[in-house]
């Protein structure tokens, strides 16, 4: 009598096959959103960091009756930490930085950062203002994002003064 139990165990070459394609598949997908996710979580950061600076300038602009100059929190991250510690108590250094930026550099740009750039920009105006001759009275903040928002490749910020 022939019995009709087979002792055959395991998968076949196809099945392991349509396994590995269908989780290489949900992989890929996974990989793709994680990095949108994170895209927006640092254009979000972004936008706080600007608008905690924003607040902190016009609280500057408050005490003093003009803005800061360029060179007072735009060309080194020396000057950047040290004015801010003196003049705008609260904001964490950190705010200067874009997310993407080098660690420990918390300088600003002079002009509106293109895209990939990883700092934030800091435009005062008119141009040249010293606070000696020529007092800044208005600025521009600009951070370039990675994700579009509202269809715009940046996040500006200009102060009330405008």
């Amino acid at each position: 009598m022939t019995s009709l139990n087979k002792n055959n165990r395991g998968f076949t070459i196809v099945e392991l096959l349509i396994v590995i394609v269908v989780i290489g598949i949900l992989a890929a997908l996974d990989i793709t959103t994680i990095n949108g996710i994170q895209q927006k979580g640092r254009d979000t950061e972004r936008q706080t960091d600007i608008k905690a600076l924003h607040g902190k300038l016009e609280a500057y602009n408050a005490q003093n009756g003009r803005y800061p100059t360029a060179s007072d929190i735009g060309t080194t991250s020396a000057n950047n930490v040290t004015f801010i510690s003196t003049n705008m108590k609260g904001l964490d250094k950190e705010a200067l930085r874009d997310p993407k930026g080098a660690s420990g550099d918390f300088s600003l740009l002079n002009s509106t950062p293109g895209a990939g750039a990883n700092k934030y920009g800091y435009v005062p105006a008119p141009s040249g203002c010293d606070n000696n001759g020529t007092d800044c009275t208005s600025y521009t903040l600009t951070a370039a994002l990675e994700g579009k928002i509202d269809n715009s490749s940046t996040y500006s910020n200009t102060s009330l003064n405008n």
